[in-house]
């Protein structure tokens, strides 16, 4: 089961951020059995089992989890269909793999913009590879997974899940592991991967929307792609949340802050270097500086203003 699995399965149920809805369980015992199959080798031959029915026309948008993924979709899909994003429109018609078999067909030659968090794989013939700071993912997924009741020790003892091991979220890691994957792979430095860092997305959302669209294939105007973005800003999609409410929703929020450097108030200088010494280079390797460089940008600019302070004296 998948990230974008557990948003279809919530979607459109009855549970509200209110005092009712605290009484449910976020998770059955059955969907707490199903997340630890996942993590055995049986989930090779789910896996191989959930891509059938692939065709040459599909793209993927590809994320190792709570990289905002879910923001981006909503975007692309209202973007691309002209219909309104919501929680059950967008995980029904751009559905993840394994779900993908009735996924709406709006790209050229019939193809379908397909969800996945897996590593790379030989099916995955044309990419848009959504990247987000480990350091914030990691906080992300610990709080939604959390939420969930599928982790219930404390950040310290997730974090070394998430760099040390597949079981953080669904199999799908380590974080480093996942990056390398299709920083690796054949589809690296060819047109067929396009590579977006969730804060650059959130930083200018037209200029890399309209890229994404350039590289589906799809003609958009730019009215259209901005009224997509203003129609899923956060609180937006904290609206749709409460009308659409999904299993995490219970517990707290599935559409979180979508921070940026959250990471350097919430993180202790620790876990930021566990974090660093295991994924420092793929963090290096997508153009995020580590905390030394941080902090020597911040020496630097204490450093010009008591210059300029003096300048005045």
């Amino acid at each position: 089961m998948t990230e974008q699995t557990e948003q279809n399965n919530g979607a459109g149920g009855n549970a509200k951020n209110n005092g009712s809805a605290k009484k449910k369980k976020p998770t059955s015992e059955y969907r707490q059995l199903r997340r630890k199959f996942a993590k055995t080798p049986f989930r090779i031959p789910l896996t191989w089992w959930r891509h059938r029915g692939l065709v040459p026309a599909d793209v993927f948008i590809a994320s190792y989890p709570k990289s905002g993924v879910t923001w981006t979709r909503f975007v692309l899909f209202e973007m691309i269909s002209g219909m309104p994003a919501g929680f059950k429109a967008t995980n029904q018609l751009m559905s993840g793999i394994g779900l993908h078999t009735n996924g709406i067909r709006l790209l050229p030659g019939g193809g379908r913009l397909i969800g996945t968090h897996e590593q790379y794989r030989k099916q995955y013939k044309r990419a848009i590879y959504l990247v987000r700071d480990a350091r914030d993912v990691v906080l992300s997924e610990w709080a939604y997974l959390s939420a969930l009741d599928y982790f219930r020790d404390n950040l310290d003892e997730y974090i070394s899940t998430f760099l040390l091991t597949c079981a953080s979220a669904y199999g799908y890691g380590p974080w480093q592991r996942h990056v390398n994957s299709f920083l690796d792979s054949p589809l690296a430095g060819t047109d067929n991967l396009l590579l977006v860092r969730f804060e650059d997305l959130r930083k200018d959302p037209v200029l890399w929307f309209t890229r994404m669209a350039e590289f589906l294939g799809v003609n958009v105007e730019q009215e259209k792609i901005q009224l997509a973005v203003e129609n899923n800003s956060i609180q937006k999609m904290r609206e749709k949340e409460d009308k659409e409410p999904v299993r995490a929703s219970i517990k707290g929020r599935f559409v979180r802050e979508g921070n940026v450097r959250g990471w350097i108030s919430k993180l202790t200088p620790a876990q930021v270097q566990l974090i660093e010494e295991h994924a420092g280079n793929e963090l290096l390797r997508l153009g995020y500086p580590l905390s030394s460089a941080l902090a020597a940008e911040e020496d630097a600019k204490r450093t010009g203003m008591q210059t300029k302070e003096t300048a005045r004296v």
